[in-house]
């Protein structure tokens, strides 16, 4: 009998030990989620990938860190080099979904072209690094941005400079430079050309230049703008092309001010441009935060990921850009795991979790407004907002922050 009892009693510490170390780990169950994350590393925007990248690992290592951790779920990202174009995007595809992803980045109008009638059958939710296109304004979509359309955001900048120059009483006469390297670049010249033609009093569209993506010289094509007398030049393509842009203007002594976007603002080109200061009086014009040097929200969660989470790219718009589109997704999958649980997520539920929640910018600190999509368009299509920014004294500074867009209609 006391044989017995030693037995059973050495059988219950036993039971009790295993109990104990089993605890611990199923507390810590997690279940990762792959997160392919587009990039360009050999094409137009092999430049700023780095701040673009740099913004989306240093969110997602904070996610993981301070929310999945507790949520038992892992997100781990990694990046494929689209080169920025559709046809390698969709060559890529076939082997990023066989890793069977729910959510992922992509960086824009390629991407766009490449993947929007596959994803609602793939069930993948993809969110974009850039505004959004005329070619992506349709319903159902599965390619979504925290931004409007590029033409949202220069036609609010027109709006704005029109009121603000011209006082609202004449037309303001604008030169559009461009490209057709890009489904995106085309697109902005499709929408403003419309905007302009649909509004004589507001707009004098000049010209519109198509020029090559990474131009060696615009300085004809700039002397010819600025001849037709434009009052300001708007820049929606590359970082090369920007630069090209202002070195025309400089070489012809033109001081025509340059409205520019969030991938190529002048924050981020005034290195190459030899300094901020000789982008006095340029602008940028966008829907996502401007990086400013103010004490905001917006830069102390920069400077928090810097200090805590290794992120090294510098306080500029594409970095800004990296980390928003980073922050929808990781707010999109935490409220998809509440509603759901962390280890029965699906694209699928991830997709009716964006229509059914507002992401507010309280949640996403400050770098976006409020986010609520509808089945309508791959944005938040309800009063889109644009913010500008002017360089002033030498300084990226707010001119006006949340400016609504006209009404637009698809062009």
């Amino acid at each position: 009998m006391r044989l017995t009892a030693s037995i059973r009693y050495a059988a219950a510490l036993a039971t009790a030990a295993l109990a104990c170390s089993i605890a611990p780990r199923m507390a810590h169950a997690q279940t990762t989620y792959v997160v392919p994350s587009l990039s360009d590393f050999s094409g137009p925007f092999s430049t700023v990938m780095p701040s673009i990248g740099g913004g989306r690992e240093a969110v997602i290592n904070w996610w993981n860190a301070e929310v999945g951790a507790k949520q038992g779920i892992k997100l781990q990202m990694k990046a494929y080099d689209t080169r920025f174009e559709t046809a390698q995007t969709a060559s890529l595809w076939p082997g990023i979904l066989a890793e069977k992803p729910l959510v992922g980045f992509a960086l824009g109008g390629p991407d766009t072209a490449a993947l929007q009638q596959r994803l609602p059958n793939d069930k993948v939710v993809m969110f974009s690094a850039s505004a959004s296109n005329g070619f992506a304004w349709r319903p159902n979509q599965w390619i979504l941005s925290l931004r409007p359309t590029f033409v949202h955001e220069f036609v609010g900048f027109i709006d704005w400079y029109q009121k603000t120059k011209a006082e609202g009483k004449r037309p303001i006469k604008v030169a559009l430079v461009t490209s057709e390297s890009s489904p995106s670049y085309v697109d902005v010249a499709k929408g403003v050309t419309a905007f302009a033609k649909a509004n004589p009093k507001v707009v004098e569209l000049v010209e519109v230049v198509f020029a090559e993506a990474q131009p060696a010289d615009l300085t004809l094509q700039m002397r010819r703008v600025t001849n037709s007398g434009a009052e300001v030049i708007l820049a929606p393509a590359s970082i090369q092309q920007a630069i090209a842009i202002k070195r025309a203007l400089q070489a012809l002594n033109k001081k025509v001010p340059v409205a520019f976007a969030m991938h190529n603002a002048p924050g981020f080109i005034a290195k190459p441009m030899g300094g901020i200061g000789s982008m006095e009086g340029d602008f940028e014009t966008q829907g996502g935060a401007l990086a400013t040097d103010d004490d905001t929200e917006v830069k102390r969660f920069y400077d928090m990921l810097a200090a805590k989470y290794g992120l090294k790219a510098p306080w500029n718009g594409i970095t800004i850009g990296g980390i928003a589109q980073a922050l929808l997704l990781v707010r999109a999958v935490e409220a998809g795991a509440k509603k759901y649980g962390p280890d029965k997520l699906t694209g699928e539920l991830i997709h009716k979790t964006l229509l059914e929640t507002t992401f507010t910018s309280a949640s996403l600190f400050g770098y976006s407004s409020d986010i609520k999509y509808d089945i309508s368009a791959p944005f938040p299509v309800q009063n889109p907002k644009v913010n500008i920014g002017v360089v002033k004294d030498g300084k990226l500074m707010p001119a006006v922050l949340g400016y609504s867009v006209p009404k637009m209609d698809l062009w």
